[in-house]
């Protein structure tokens, strides 16, 4: 895996800076509304696209994340094919709450900011935080969902595919094999999901 890390940096590796520099610049200089707009993309990729996702920010805006009715987000999010609308909108209305606290929470520590958005947030769990913080410009935070387990067992840095349902637990346990991934490699983890990301599915996303 290492090699084939390192062939790619040879051919994407200015694509991934330019994406994470995206990354930071949100994180750095959004308002709160870029932000919520942000934690409202990894809520509706969960078990969904991020295309999709990147879809909805555009149809829906930062501010209809903050301000349309629920059965506008319900509108929206249908037409763009959402698997799951009625639930995603009804989680982004019982989130605004937390717009006005967003940029005092990334000023803290990470990893606590990451619980208490596991904790608080509807439709957040580990891998969804951890995908909003590294959104925002963190790169010390491993995004951990189903592509990026097939790729550490097809390099047997996992021997089984864990069941479904994350506890802190079992996601640390996984985000700190590719901590020891992204010291031989010398990337952040950040970075790295983009790098295995792109191994799985041929793009950068987000």
């Amino acid at each position: 895996m290492i090699r084939q890390i390192e062939k790619l940096k040879e051919s994407i590796e200015d694509q991934v800076e330019k994406r994470f520099q995206e990354f930071k610049n949100i994180g750095e200089k959004g308002d709160k509304l870029d932000l919520y707009s942000e934690l409202c993309f990894c809520i509706l990729t969960a078990n969904w696209k991020a295309k999709g996702g990147i879809k909805a920010q555009q149809v829906i805006s930062k501010s209809g994340f903050a301000t349309f009715s629920e059965e506008e987000l319900i509108k929206k999010l249908k037409e763009i094919g959402h698997r799951f609308p009625n639930t995603r909108a009804k989680y982004i209305i019982q989130n605004r709450w937390i717009i006005k606290d967003l940029k005092s929470l990334l000023k803290q520590d990470v990893y606590q900011t990451r619980k208490f958005l596991v904790k608080n947030v509807k439709g957040i769990g580990w891998k969804e935080a951890s995908h909003f913080l590294r959104n925002v410009g963190f790169e010390n935070i491993a995004i951990i969902d189903k592509h990026i387990l097939r790729i550490m067992k097809s390099y047997n840095l996992i021997e089984d595919l864990p069941k479904s349902g994350w506890n802190e637990k079992k996601y640390i346990s996984m985000e700190n094999i590719l901590k020891e991934l992204s010291k031989i490699s010398h990337i952040s983890l950040g970075k790295l999901d983009l790098y295995l990301w792109y191994i799985e599915t041929g793009s950068i996303d987000k």
